[in-house]
């Protein structure tokens, strides 16, 4: 039997175990990219606006952008990233198993994914619901008249059991047409397989300029279901999680501030303290994260704040001509909200 000393004693040594076991586990991306001298970054299989390669084969989108603001943040250069295309299905095994660092593709935060799969959220880069886009032959205006209609749906997405929660409460039927990627997804469409196309109403608003008659289609007004779309790591790995989510709070807290890729020199001089402390030049706040102090000025300077991002990728300056709605700072009647950097 066990006496108390005892006890302390193994209960002691069984934490220290266990700290050790993190602190090994918390270095380990941090030092496997470093090593690798590129961060993996899981991204769509194309969906412009978010992640798809340009004429070039350069990869652009908002959620390119996370991926490049890590790397910024952790070698000082933005385009130290790997690209890896990854479809709806195989994008948590590929992060689960180490093929990617980082998972920036369009992806909903839900209980599931949060708590079973062994997955971290680093934060929501877009608040996005799902719709529908129906052919404008159709006569259809909203999503109240689809019973019975046959619906394109992608595969291993949150809109599955959306769609099929929202027929089923409004009291439809509907019958779903599934495939693997965006790509197939919209090709059926097109070629009339079904009669709506479902998906989040940014993702419509992408695959809609891909369409070869985007004015013959409409994406209906109604929104069914929230989406908060973010970066995702694994869990276990605490400071790959915080450099991943301050890289995206690092943008937004610029926005806030009025730092943007034109302006973050003559930032350096601000005598504001948010400013100076966010740019590194008052302490060195991204020690605690294995990084340089002006971790996040690398980010601002090469790929420039929230809204900069956002206006390029899938704003009014893009093709996608997304308004800011929701994903306006609070500041600005939106629910963008970075935690302030102190």
């Amino acid at each position: 039997m066990l006496n108390k000393k005892n006890k302390l004693v193994l209960l002691a040594t069984a934490g220290a175990m266990v700290l050790g076991a993190n602190s090994v586990a918390q270095a380990s991306t941090l030092d496997d990219t470093k090593n690798r001298g590129a961060v993996q970054c899981g991204v769509s299989d194309g969906l412009p606006g978010f992640s798809a390669p340009d004429d070039q084969g350069e990869w652009q989108g908002l959620d390119v952008d996370v991926c490049r603001a890590v790397a910024a943040a952790v070698f000082g250069d933005a385009e130290a990233v790997r690209y890896i295309s990854l479809n709806a299905v195989e994008r948590f095994t590929a992060l689960q198993s180490g093929e990617v660092d980082l998972l920036s593709r369009n992806t909903t935060w839900t209980t599931t994914r949060d708590t079973t799969l062994g997955l971290n959220f680093a934060g929501v880069n877009f608040y996005d619901g799902i719709g529908f886009m129906v052919n404008t032959d159709l006569g259809v205006s909203s999503s109240t008249e689809l019973d019975g209609a046959a619906v394109c749906v992608q595969s291993g997405t949150t809109t599955e059991l959306n769609v099929a929660d929202y027929f089923r409460a409004n009291g439809m039927t509907f019958d779903p047409i599934v495939f693997d990627t965006s790509e197939q997804t919209v090709g059926g469409y097109e070629a009339g397989r079904c009669d709506v196309l479902t998906s989040d109403t940014s993702q419509l608003a992408a695959l809609r300029i891909q369409l070869s008659d985007p004015d013959g289609s409409v994406i209906l007004p109604e929104v069914i279901s929230k989406e908060p779309l973010g970066p995702v790591v694994r869990q276990g790995d605490d400071q790959w999680f915080n450099i991943v989510k301050w890289s995206l709070f690092a943008m937004l807290n610029a926005e806030e501030m009025g730092i943007t890729s034109d302006n973050v020199d003559e930032m350096l001089a601000s005598e504001d303290p948010d400013i100076a402390r966010l740019l590194g030049e008052d302490g060195n706040y991204g020690q605690g994260m294995g990084l340089e102090a002006n971790w996040a000025y690398n980010i601002i300077s090469q790929v420039g704040n929230y809204g900069e991002s956002y206006e390029r990728n899938v704003g009014m300056d893009s093709p996608l001509q997304i308004e800011r709605g929701i994903n306006a700072l609070w500041t600005q009647g939106g629910i963008q909200y970075a935690p302030p950097i102190r």
